[in-house]
């Protein structure tokens, strides 16, 4: 504490000043004065000195405390219940060292998950490479046309598949770190619909699914080509799971709440265990085909949610699945 210079020049000030009038009062009342003085002025330094030295105290268990932070240990609580500039700083001090802990572990989450993504990335990516590798070898030893042609395609549709997934992830990726502004605008659910459903047409003629939909012309305020991409990746989970024959129906709600459209079929359902897990990134459920990678719903639901909207589901195996995309008017 005394290798303060401030506190030295303090001190010594103190000092003087007792001394000076110590001597004023012997010369100009006696001894009794000298005394009384002196005394008094050695009790006022005295009392300066040790609440200053109890400040300091604090300020280094301050410091101490700021120490461990730094080293990254557990650091006690240091909050009091008094009043006062200091206690005001332990305050200050203990918020800011909670929001850099919080901040820590969720770095630590996100390091956990990229990891993971990684992972389920190179997963995915390996098993079209490695079928484009067993394939590239057999073309070249391969002389019958037929088959060399059968080869190419398998590696045609291996690529799209590499190519989907890329683009999917780099959407995701730039919707997650807010390179991406949605666009909102006033758009007609009946159009939206139209245009969701034409990449479908020819699939759901194929499985001779039949389709209904209805007409109305109700306004959602969404960026339209963010939102039929997401539109599209739910209608396309729900053909995936809809077997030859099957339905599919599409509908637009309204309340003084949220615009909604419904996307229901009668598929092979969900079981009720995955139902909360259908929207995480890289899942697959028990029902899903074996070219599913596990990431369109994912990519829908983050569009949406970077709406201010929402992606509810209601599912029973062996009945369906029923998908609520809702966009709210406020936001909530």
């Amino acid at each position: 504490m005394l290798k303060n210079k401030d506190l030295r020049t303090m001190i010594m000030a103190a000092a003087l000043v007792t001394l000076i009038a110590s001597i004023c009062g012997y010369a100009l009342y006696g001894i009794a004065a000298f005394i009384l003085l002196t005394g008094l002025g050695s009790l006022i330094t005295g009392g300066f000195v040790y609440i200053t030295k109890k400040r300091y105290e604090d300020i280094s268990a301050l410091s101490s405390y700021l120490e461990k932070v730094l080293a990254g240990g557990e650091a006690p609580n240091i909050l009091d219940q008094e009043e006062g500039e200091l206690s005001l700083l332990k305050t200050n001090i203990y918020k800011a060292t909670s929001t850099l802990r919080h901040q820590k572990e969720l770095l630590s989450k996100d390091k956990v998950a990229l990891s993971n993504a990684i992972a389920d990335i190179s997963h995915q990516l390996k098993t079209p490479l490695t079928s484009m590798i067993v394939m590239n070898d057999l073309l070249m030893t391969e002389d019958d046309k037929h088959k060399r042609t059968e080869f190419l395609t398998t590696q045609s549709h291996q690529l799209d598949r590499m190519n989907w997934l890329i683009q999917t992830l780099l959407k995701l990726s730039k919707i997650d770190a807010g390179t991406i502004t949605m666009k909102p605008e006033v758009a007609r659910a009946d159009e939206l619909i139209t245009e969701v459903m034409k990449p479908f047409e020819i699939q759901l003629e194929l499985k001779n699914i039949s389709y209904h939909h209805d007409n109305k012309k109700m306004l959602i305020k969404c960026d339209r080509n963010w939102t039929i991409e997401a539109l599209q990746n739910i209608v396309k989970n729900c053909i995936e799971h809809i077997d030859e024959g099957g339905n599919l129906e599409i509908s637009a709600n309204e309340t003084n709440i949220y615009s909604e459209i419904e996307i229901k079929d009668n598929g092979c359902g969900i079981a009720e265990d995955e139902l909360p897990h259908i929207f995480e990134r890289f899942y697959k459920g028990s029902n899903a085909g074996k070219d599913s990678v596990g990431i369109g719903l994912a990519l829908s639901k983050t569009i949406i949610t970077s709406q201010h909207g929402d992606i509810l589901v209601e599912s029973r195996q062996g009945e369906g699945t029923r998908f609520k995309v809702r966009f709210y008017k406020t936001i909530l």
